[in-house]
């Protein structure tokens, strides 16, 4: 049998981690806070149970950007890797970009459309109905 984990970390390789299982949902952000955090268009993220996700090298240091709002990061070369909300309690979105095989899941919905920088062109639905 196949070991169901995923790994990934950070550009200096400092901080890793692993997921164990399957996502509850693949899906990009759009808001200007994810945006702002990641320095990229859009954010991919993976969403797992918290107790699907644990760190295995290193320590993240984190950040929170706004009320209830926790963003996880190498602390050596500032790499965004997770994100933990108040109003998603048990979750753990971890940035599908620092995943060692990123093309292992691919987003199904694109949250926060409406926020979406307008040269950025991604066909996918917003569950929250956001154009």
């Amino acid at each position: 049998m196949a070991d169901p984990s995923r790994e990934g970390g950070c550009l200096c390789g400092a901080i890793r981690y692993r997921i164990l299982g399957e996502p509850k949902s693949v899906n990009l952000c759009h808001c200007e806070s994810c945006r702002r955090a990641s320095g990229g268009p859009a954010v991919g993220f993976v969403d797992m149970p918290a107790g699907g996700f644990m760190w295995t090298k290193g320590e993240p240091a984190f950040y929170a950007s706004s009320p209830g709002v926790r963003r996880g990061f190498c602390p050596t070369c500032g790499t965004a890797l997770t994100y933990e909300g108040d109003n998603l309690p048990g979750e753990m979105h971890v940035l599908s970009a620092t995943l060692d095989d990123p093309s292992a899941w691919v987003p199904t919905a694109a949250f926060y459309k409406n926020e979406r920088i307008a040269w950025l062109k991604i066909e996918l639905p917003d569950p929250e109905g956001n154009s």
